[in-house]
């Protein structure tokens, strides 16, 4: 299995879910749970992040060992694999603004439309990619997009763009890159690199699955299996990296470890134990179906965890 978070920001108790069932899955089987960083947008992301990330999952007394790995590690085999779509026929260079992609992309009534460059040559497309590689397009004036099935019901599968042009300097591989895989081309070649056999992920990444699929047919590399979960919500809790990351930048709270932060970080500096934690995960249980737990579980869990080693 494998735990692969983004390095924007702070891991709160929502994420706790994922990384008990990721580390205790492999733990009960004798397998392996690999941490990797999505490290693929350099314009959110920050060494902060990584070690902060590194910290918290040892603090639930889960560990990696030798598996740690970013996504970074394998940007040269993901641009060679990207090349050998093209030379497959089954990516293109399209030149479409962000605004356009989303037009052309039509809705759950109407098809999508082909960008203009869809049916371009191979040599075409590889020479657009290789100018892509080395910089001479501007950011968001061209993208890659895999060859798909522009009225598929499953809008996931509209030719999805594959690589953007990002001039922002990378935290580990500085100016070597300026396009960067987006996520549902680096999560399924990351986890097939690395020989994850089951890819654990929430329910928002089902529609996806056919892609994740799609990608490591054409390429015929190792298939992971891919199970979703429900993710865990809590009544009166903002379990959302964004919306917190917005709350610690606009002055709302201190820091990531503010006491009122649910970031494992604030709820650690707030009193609260590992071990309460991963109770209160334990009680909440897998399960596909949304559902949203009270935050007096959590608060129970705490008071029965402290009931036995707090002085009196």
């Amino acid at each position: 299995t494998r735990f692969p978070p983004e390095p924007n920001g702070y891991l709160h108790i929502g994420h706790t879910k994922s990384i008990c069932l990721n580390f205790g899955i492999a733990r009960e089987n004798q397998g392996q749970c690999n941490l990797r960083m999505d490290d693929t947008n350099p314009t959110k992301e920050e060494v902060e992040y990584v070690d902060s990330i590194k910290e918290d999952v040892r603090w639930l007394g889960f560990d990696w060992g030798e598996h740690y790995y970013q996504a970074s590690d394998y940007f040269a085999r993901m641009h060679a694999d990207a090349i050998r779509l093209i030379e497959l026929g089954k990516a293109y260079v399209c030149f479409l603004s962000q605004e356009q992609i989303r037009e052309f992309h039509g809705d759950e009534k109407r098809p999508g439309r082909p960008s203009p460059t869809r049916d371009a040559s191979v040599e075409e497309n590889l020479a657009a990619f290789e100018r892509m590689t080395r910089g001479e397009f501007d950011e968001g004036k061209a993208v890659l997009r895999a060859r798909i099935d522009m009225a598929s019901p499953n809008i996931n599968m509209r030719d999805p763009v594959m690589y953007r042009i990002l001039r922002t300097p990378h935290h580990r591989t500085g100016s070597a890159w300026c396009i960067y895989p987006m996520y549902d081309w680096a999560h399924g070649q990351s986890d097939s690199i690395e020989g994850v056999t089951h890819s654990l992920c929430d329910l928002s990444y089902e529609d996806h699955r056919p892609l994740y699929d799609w990608f490591l047919d054409q390429l015929e590399i190792f298939h992971p299996r891919q199970i979703e979960f429900a993710r865990l919500n809590i009544n009166y809790t903002v379990l959302s990296k964004r919306f917190l990351k917005q709350l610690v930048m606009q002055g709302f709270v201190k820091d990531w470890d503010d006491p009122r932060m649910p970031t494992l970080r604030g709820m650690r500096r707030r009193g609260y134990t590992a071990d309460a934690v991963l109770e209160f995960i334990r009680r909440v249980g897998v399960a596909k179906n949304y559902s949203i737990s009270d935050v007096a579980l959590l608060e129970e869990c705490v008071r029965d965890d402290l009931n036995k080693h707090s002085l009196r």
